[in-house]
């Protein structure tokens, strides 16, 4: 919860040259304000600025990768101003740990909290700082701040109207960008110098006539319109003077370096203009993406790894074998071991692959070193990470890095990493040019964080009326959690800190615990050693914890010989919420009991304060390939702010839940990934697609996450669905791999 606003400390500078600044005391007096206004414009606070044409500025610490945080965050802050929408605009803020997102770093690394000593997580985030796009905390994080700041600066600007005319400030208004009194109007800009003297009341009044008309609308989205005519930025449009363009080649994840190229064929090809190398990767830059691609091929440079190499066999070996292990226990309640001894046990084993990211816009990021500085255009979920990543490669101060983070074309996750921010920086302060680096579509499937492929272990005793009472969930996966946190952290908390040991890994497990009503249930995470590094995916481990527990109690339900609606409503108890959201889904899609042949499935997850269920109806297709027909989804996400954004999202989140599950994923041979391109990856196309219904349930609940949530339910939905269509149980991700339905 936000800190309320210290009217004594409000005020931290000023002056007609730089703009007037507001400052809320709710962030330490060590961390001053850094966001920078034009000459016509007046800076209040770290979130806003306002023209003297009367546009409205909002700073964005987030990054939009089509999640509508360039509109959501924006709208909290007009909407408590009292802005009018049509001049509201965006830019992204400034690194500055009055952006950091502690509830962000907490979300994304589930149960970091319980491996480091208390408070560190805030503390580590502030100080670094850590400016984080994931966790689906946007909204949950900065509401309260957003709106504190759209208030602060309304409240101060009625105090200067009120001056003017003599009245009350408490009985001024605002109406689209002007205070209002009695007929009476002035501009928002017209106010802002004489805002800026006086103090704020205390208690800060949270609202005021003429507020409140924008959260709970579908406002028009303030990053379409740029992305529709083509002129919105992202790194790749990026030009500057005598740039270079950059193509690299990487060596295999491991104990790799670097030992041969053939530097005299790649200078033969027209416009290479340098080649810099380093252990564990080599790099041509050249007038022209192409021509670097071009002189990169010819360069053929060779890598020589030491040690074994991760093949699909040994990762599923090393699954496998992680079970020979006492495991971690992650979670617990009663006595399984008691409830199971002796008593006949329902088993499943579930497998999952490792996932690929598969953006649309590659890895890349531009740079340029001049006077000693580096500039960085890249599209970043962790800027400051990457400026840090960037400082580190070439060995300067932080505060000699300048990052601009871009508009990013997806990357789900996966801008977390900070690889080619570090790579950029080397090779243009080598060549002492601006330049470009771009990943090719085979270089970012090879190199790849991919999401960790997992193996669980399902057993429950069932009651003789079917209820469920002991359940066990063994799962073995790779401490992506751990490895996750070192990167993030880097620098910020020691290995001893984040107890980088042999215990488990939350992170790896997160999501498994059933949200249903059984009074004996294990949660144990078996750390698995696969050979190749892992990453953050849309929607973490629950896009394969949901995946077992929910295909698991469909399979329970069978054995019971219960309708699978009923059984998991029966057994949720009090949680009303996640109940609605499975009628409702049932209701909307016509829900038949996924009988024999129906080709309906049913599955539900709940996810970063937000409740989901999905109805899926699919079916085999020719040669026996998975085919989804139709995804309906009621969901609980608490206070919505904007509800188209929501419904985007959602529907966003089914379909890459059904690429998920039907395709994006990988094989290893000789250390490296078996699918490079979109052609291997069987994602859903326009014409095959499923027909998608979202429902929006009504609730005054604070907002909950909505990013992530359309992901971990539609995998065991789909599988649901196919058992009943075919009456086989499909048991691994992705669903039709290598098989016949």
């Amino acid at each position: 919860m936000a800190q309320a606003i210290d009217r004594r400390t409000l005020l931290v500078g000023g002056g007609v040259g730089v703009g007037l600044v507001v400052a809320w005391a709710a962030w330490p007096r060590a961390y001053p304000v850094n966001l920078v206004a034009n000459a016509d414009e007046r800076v209040f606070g770290a979130w806003l600025k306002i023209g003297l044409d009367g546009h409205v500025t909002v700073a964005v610490p987030q990054a939009e990768h089509g999640q509508g945080v360039y509109t959501v965050l924006p709208q909290i802050v007009a909407d408590a101003l009292g802005a009018d929408w049509r001049t509201v605009g965006v830019e992204a803020a400034p690194v500055n740990p009055l952006y950091a997102n502690p509830l962000g770093l907490r979300s994304l690394l589930e149960g970091i909290d319980d491996a480091l000593p208390v408070g560190m997580i805030d503390e580590a985030a502030r100080r670094a700082p850590v400016m984080l796009t994931g966790g689906s905390s946007s909204v949950r994080m900065f509401e309260d701040a957003c709106r504190q700041a759209g208030a602060a600066a309304r409240t101060l600007l009625c105090k200067a109207a009120a001056k003017r005319w003599d009245v009350g400030w408490a009985d001024c208004g605002v109406d689209a960008g002007f205070v209002v009194h009695q007929g009476k109007r002035l501009r928002f800009a017209e106010l802002a110098e004489a805002a800026a003297k006086e103090t704020l009341p205390d208690p800060l009044p949270t609202d005021a006539p003429g507020t409140g008309k924008l959260v709970g609308r579908s406002v028009p989205r303030i990053d379409v319109p740029a992305k529709v005519d083509g002129s919105a930025n992202f790194a790749g449009d990026i030009r500057l003077p005598d740039m270079v363009h950059a193509a690299i080649r990487q060596a295999p994840r491991g104990d790799s370096r670097l030992v041969t190229m053939d530097r005299a064929a790649a200078d033969r090809i027209r416009g290479v203009v340098a080649i810099v190398d380093r252990p564990g990767w080599v790099a041509v830059a050249a007038t022209t993406w192409w021509a670097a691609e071009r002189g990169l091929a010819a360069l053929n440079p060779r890598f020589e790894t030491t040690g074994p190499v991760a093949t699909t066999g040994s990762i599923d070996a090393a699954l496998t074998a992680a079970f020979d292990g006492p495991g971690t226990r992650m979670a617990r309640a009663g006595d399984v071991a008691g409830v199971f001894r002796g008593a006949r046990i329902v088993t499943a084993d579930y497998r999952v692959a490792p996932g690929l990211h598969a953006a649309i816009e590659t890895t890349s990021a531009t740079a340029h070193w001049h006077g000693g500085r580096l500039e960085l255009w890249l599209p970043t979920q962790a800027p400051a990470n990457a400026r840090r990543a960037a400082a580190q490669a070439l060995g300067i101060d932080e505060a000699a890095v300048v990052v601009h983070p871009m508009l990013v074309g997806g990357g789900f996750g996966d801008r977390i990493e900070t690889g080619a921010a570090a790579q950029a920086a080397v090779i243009a302060r080598a060549i002492e040019r601006p330049v470009a680096l771009v990943w090719s579509r085979g270089e970012e499937g090879a190199n790849d964080l991919y999401r960790p492929p997992a193996t669980a272990r399902m057993a429950a005793r069932l009651a003789p009326g079917g209820a469920i009472l002991g359940w066990s969930a063994k799962i073995a996966a790779p401490a992506t959690g751990k490895a996750l946190a070192k990167r993030l952290l880097s620098g910020i908390a020691t290995d001893a800190a984040l107890a980088l040991g042999s215990a488990g890994d939350a992170y790896a497990v997160a999501g498994a615990l059933p949200p249903y009503r059984i009074p004996n249930h294990a949660i144990d995470h078996h750390p698995a050693e696969i050979g190749i590094e892992t990453g953050h995916l849309r929607g973490g481990a629950h896009g394969y914890t949901a995946f077992f527990t929910e295909c698991f109690l469909d399979e329970l339900a069978h054995v019971a010989g219960t309708e699978a609606l009923s059984y998991r409503i029966g057994m949720l108890g009090g949680d009303a919420r996640l109940a609605r959201c499975l009628s409702t889904a049932a209701s909307l899609g016509g829900w038949d009991g996924g009988v024999a042949g129906s080709g309906q499935g049913i599955a539900c997850h709940a996810f970063r304060g937000s409740y989901i269920a999905v109805l899926a109806e699919a079916h085999s297709g020719e040669g026996g390939r998975a085919v989804v027909d139709r995804l309906v989804a009621a969901v609980d996400c608490g206070r919505v702010i904007h509800p188209d954004i929501v419904r985007q999202q959602i529907e966003g989140g089914l379909i890459f839940g059904t690429a998920m599950a039907l395709g994006a994923s990988t094989g290893f041979v000789g250390g490296s990934a078996s699918v490079h391109g979109f052609e291997g990856m069987a994602l859903p196309i326009l014409d095959d697609a499923p027909d998608v219904t979202v429902e929006i349930i009504r609730s005054d609940e604070a907002p909950g996450g909505v990013g992530e949530l359309g992901v971990p339910a539609v995998a065991p939905a789909i599988a649901n669905a196919l058992q009943s269509a075919t009456g086989v149980r499909i048991r691994s991700l992705p669903l039709a791999a290598g098989r016949r339905l």
